[in-house]
């Protein structure tokens, strides 16, 4: 080979360089592009031997070449994982024409017609709008105080006036307003869990010893609502992270919800004993949770519904969840339906009620899954990654899978384990994404920011992974490691600044005191003064049922 001078390579590298220039460049927001390495070729172990003869640097400068052009194609290839920005605005999210879309198609999308024709291929508006209620649900988690170092753990990090702005969500604080906070206890006695002695340094929590913080209410603002096409009433319940409601979710039996005091006339429509006894348990010695998780979301949803359908306007409810929380959300839309908390007036009307469900379990038996789809026209759109095994459970062998008549068989002998899923089902599979590792790791499968992900990839079976809405890709580690190295996230990377610590005026360094806005979010609605005040105003206008 002839020897090659420096201009020579200057002019071949140039038009590379450049081309590696605009890869990097085209999607400047995102940080996923890999770092050239222009040294790692040239360098050399042999130390004893370094000639520097002309096909040596021949060599070096084909491997160069080589290097450069292996990056600049591997950068095309991660470029093809967007869509480009000037791609038609009917596959991109939050594009204009959504925004006109979605006030003459908010029905359809709600579940009107079961989404018949919008999942395969996805239809953009609603990719768009999951995401958008999934990110309601991601909320409850990214607010969660489970620090059990923390004397607030268990409790919301944020005040409901500054939810969303302080999750930095300025969409949804433009969009939505939290009109209240939903607390949970079991009055189960568990066993004591002692993996550490710092793990029970949470039973020392200062603002309730019963009480956890189990999601929000929320209600879309007069600009959210005329993009909506009409008001939104969303409930957003969060999934397991403490312990007491992984004991819960064990405790997998069925029991007919009328014994539950939701007034359902059929003593076969039963559902799973753990998530019924979250949602119904209360302490009365405990005034966050001295009415259950199912009164605090019936009061506030019909006195919104009653408010809004007053004024005149249509009204929705929304209730979303993952994990532990779309069982909740399943759960709780059912019951608002049978306890007609969603009526709009006396002529018998009714907001329409649906869930968007990420990664949940079965809640109920057959029946239950009767009454809610056919009988109360319950809609929920249930999105699961296909090697998650939570949606899998419970009921393993005994579900909607099986054939009606062996079904039929087993409910009659009463068998307590017979469950089926609600609703309409969408598949995600997370190794149709290029950006995620292969890893048995259970947490990365069921993780809501990977479905988030694997819907904004998510064009319809056989369809190309391509990101519709350039949604970060970084958010999927934010509480997992899920992503491909190469990508140089840190794995698990969201945390609060200083572990939550701030400095007072006196220089030292503390936990700010919360109980202000602990008092404030549990007595928006006007229940104030001490218990006894808070009891008699609750029921002065109490009423779960039409």
């Amino acid at each position: 080979m002839a020897p090659v001078s420096c201009r020579d390579v200057s002019q071949q590298l140039s038009p590379l360089l450049h081309r590696g220039t605009a890869a990097n460049t085209s999607h400047g927001k995102f940080s996923f592009r890999r770092a050239q390495s222009l040294c790692g070729p040239l360098t050399t172990t042999n130390k004893r031997s370094q000639p520097s003869s002309a096909a040596t640097r021949d060599d070096a400068v084909a491997s160069l070449v080589g290097q450069l052009e292996l990056n600049v194609d591997q950068d095309e290839e991660e470029e093809d994982l967007y869509l480009p920005d000037d791609a038609p605005s009917t596959r991109r999210r939050g594009s204009q024409s959504h925004d006109d879309e979605l006030a003459s198609r908010w029905r359809e999308i709600h579940g009107c017609d079961d989404w018949a024709g919008l999942l395969d291929p996805m239809d953009p508006l609603l990719r768009s709008e999951l995401i958008r209620y999934g990110e309601l649900a991601q909320a409850c988690y990214d607010a969660f105080d489970y620090d059990l170092s923390s004397r607030y753990c268990g409790s919301c990090k944020y005040p409901r006036r500054a939810f969303f702005d302080r999750l930095g969500m300025p969409e949804a604080a433009r969009g939505y307003a939290v009109t209240r906070y939903l607390y949970a206890t079991s009055n189960f006695r568990f066993p004591s869990f002692s993996f550490s002695d710092k793990r029970s340094r949470a039973d020392a929590k200062v603002w309730s010893q019963r009480a956890t913080w189990i999601g929000y209410v929320a209600v879309s603002t007069d600009e959210e609502s005329a993009r909506l096409g009409r008001r939104d009433v969303v409930i957003a319940w969060r999934g397991t992270i403490t312990r007491l409601e992984w004991v819960s979710d064990l405790m997998d039996f069925l029991r007919p919800v009328a014994d539950e005091g939701i007034p359902c006339p059929d003593s076969e429509v039963k559902v799973e004993s753990g998530f019924v006894d979250l949602y119904t348990d209360k302490d009365p010695s405990c005034r966050f949770c001295k009415y259950s998780a199912r009164e605090q979301v019936l009061l506030e949803v019909r006195k919104l519904v009653g408010h809004y359908a007053t004024l005149g306007e249509e009204v929705s409810v929304s209730v979303t969840g993952h994990s532990l929380g779309s069982s909740l959300a399943v759960l709780s839309a059912y019951d608002i339906a049978e306890s007609g908390a969603n009526l709009i007036s006396g002529d018998g009307r009714r907001a329409a009620v649906c869930v968007y469900s990420f990664s949940g379990p079965r809640v109920g038996n057959g029946r239950f899954r009767e009454r809610f789809e056919g009988e109360l026209g319950v809609k929920a759109l249930r999105v699961v990654n296909v090697h998650d095994s939570v949606p899998r459970m419970p009921g393993l062998f005994l579900n909607e899978g099986v054939p009606e008549m062996v079904r039929r068989v087993a409910e009659g002998l009463r068998m307590p384990w017979c469950y089926s899923h609600v609703g309409v089902e969408l598949a995600l599979d997370h190794k149709r994404s290029p950006f995620l590792k292969d890893t048995l790791d259970p947490g990365c499968s069921h993780n809501l920011e990977a479905h988030l992900h694997l819907l904004d990839g998510y064009h319809g079976s056989g369809e190309r992974f391509v990101l519709a809405s350039g949604r970060d890709p970084a958010l999927v580690n934010k509480a997992s490691d899920f992503l491909k190295d190469h990508h140089c996230v840190p794995p698990f990377w969201r945390q609060d600044e200083n572990k939550g610590m701030v400095r007072a005026p006196d220089g030292r360094w503390i936990q700010p005191d919360r109980r202000g806005h602990l008092d404030d979010d549990h007595h928006h609605d006007g229940h104030g003064g001490n218990d006894g005040d808070e009891h008699r105003s609750h029921h002065g206008h109490f009423r779960l049922f039409g």
